[in-house]
């Protein structure tokens, strides 16, 4: 079993080409994912060289295959985040190796003997491709299985854009190329995360193109609606300026001053939205998730939004929808367990869960926390591992995570307002940094071994056999 994580150190030469000045310290503040000194120290209580999984009197856990990306570079790969459909996985790569690596195309149809069938967006060097989203489409110039990309740049003297890349993968094995929705040239980060979705016969991408706003001095701003129902034409919807809803009057694009005199961060990092496509959650960091009404993409409209508490590092990262998308779930990825404000609750983050029947006022009603992220470590202590949550994924009543270090948790949200914890997978030197939920599977992808594909199963209610 393979495991390096070399090149995810954080690097003064990356620091320098991508991150704001006021980011500009291994742990300090929110950073792009990865690029923190912590992500790459595996956690101490899971090294011996075995997966562990928990028990659960209704629930069985298992590991039923891995897929470790090839070397196609002659370097090793650094996995990022997995999506599938129609039996196929597509899972991005970090920038590792700063080798390109782009979007790796898994058949899993046989759920048990995953096969890298093809790869694609791998020929821009000096980016990386984090993101992939794949959605059906049917609009008057095509039809067919389209796949948007996040492109972001590491290495400036080697890219001009970041931004986001089209692909036809209509025949999975057979990626084409239709089109590369490219930012302004000063935007030194790029496209981080981003969504696809169908509103009829129009098919639309949402980017939270990172730092933006910070690197155009306000010129151009963080998220993006784009119109990709032509995919070899994007066209720009919508650029929406945050000030709309952040008022402070210190705001650069990234750090603002809160009504309480805490000093947070604001961007975009993250967006989905629900299944008609007529509102986006777009996780703005410390401004919270923004619930936007796209049903006039051309002029969409802020509806609500969540706030933090003063003891609360704030850090929305993304986001999940349960119970008919009246309930939000919120991700909360904090790298810095070991805060320098002294009013900060000390401790990884976690997820908080919210009441969005009226998306005006979401009312949180209840959390999520892990073992690991629930302890308020004492000053200057921090512990070997990245404890932190990162994505949701939600299917009936469970909540599947991805959690670093803490690998993937699954949480039953029958009552929203008392979840607990129902299933737990951990591989050796977890750094799981996806999830997703495809027909019977569950799929994660580990930043250091590739795609893990696991199966739960309820156990029979002895009652109900007597």
């Amino acid at each position: 079993m393979r495991y390096q994580l070399k090149g995810i150190m954080c690097g003064i030469a990356f620091l320098l080409a991508v991150m704001p000045a006021t980011a500009f310290a291994c742990n300090a503040g929110p950073e792009v994912d990865g690029d923190k000194a912590g992500l790459v120290k595996p956690g101490k209580a899971f090294s011996n060289g075995k997966a562990q999984m928990s028990v659960h009197p209704n629930y069985e856990l298992n590991e039923i295959a891995t897929a470790s990306p090839e070397e196609r570079k002659g370097v090793d790969v650094t996995s990022a985040d997995v999506y599938a459909h129609k039996g196929y996985a597509y899972m991005g790569t970090h920038r590792g190796q700063q080798s390109n690596e782009g979007v790796r195309v898994f058949d899993i149809r046989d759920p048990k003997n995953p096969v890298e069938v093809a790869a694609f967006a791998n020929d821009l060097p000096g980016t990386w491709q984090e993101k992939v989203i794949v959605k059906e489409v049917n609009t008057k110039h095509f039809k067919g299985d389209l796949a948007v990309v996040s492109v972001q740049k590491y290495r400036q003297d080697q890219t001009q854009n970041g931004g986001v890349l089209v692909y036809d993968v209509t025949d999975p094995a057979n990626p084409k190329k239709l089109a590369f929705w490219t930012l302004p040239e000063e935007i030194r980060s790029g496209t981080h995360e981003l969504y696809l979705t169908v509103q009829g016969d129009r098919a639309i991408f949402l980017a939270a193109n990172i730092y933006a706003d910070y690197y155009t001095e306000g010129k151009y701003h963080d998220f993006s609606i784009v119109d990709v129902s032509n995919p070899a034409q994007p066209v720009e919807l919508h650029n929406w300026n945050p000030r709309e809803l952040l008022k402070a009057a210190d705001y650069d694009g990234y750090t603002y001053t809160d009504d309480e005199g805490a000093q947070r961060t604001a961007f975009a990092h993250s967006i989905i939205t629900d299944k008609k496509g007529e509102f986006a959650y777009v996780s703005y960091w410390d401004l919270g998730t923004i619930i936007v009404d796209i049903r006039n993409p051309e002029n969409p409209t802020i509806v609500g939004h969540t706030k933090f508490e003063r003891h609360v590092q704030g850090a929305a990262h993304s986001a999940a929808l349960a119970k008919g998308d009246t309930i939000l779930i919120e991700t909360r990825e904090v790298f810095e367990p070991d805060p320098d404000d002294p009013a900060f609750e000390r401790g990884w983050g976690y997820v908080r869960i919210y009441d969005i029947k009226d998306k005006k006022n979401p009312k949180l009603i209840g959390d999520y926390r892990s073992e690991n992220s629930m302890r308020q470590i004492k000053a200057g202590e921090r512990d070997p591992g990245t404890y932190t949550v990162h994505d949701p994924k939600v299917k009936g009543n469970l909540l599947y995570l991805s959690h670093y270090s803490d690998g993937v948790r699954i949480v039953d949200i029958t009552d929203p307002t008392h979840p607990y914890e129902v299933a737990s997978y951990v591989p050796d030197r977890a750094m799981v940094w996806g999830v997703f939920l495809h027909k019977n599977e569950i799929l994660a992808s580990d930043m250091g071994t590739g795609l893990k594909v696991l199966e739960l199963n309820r156990k029979p209610d002895r009652k109900s056999l007597l």
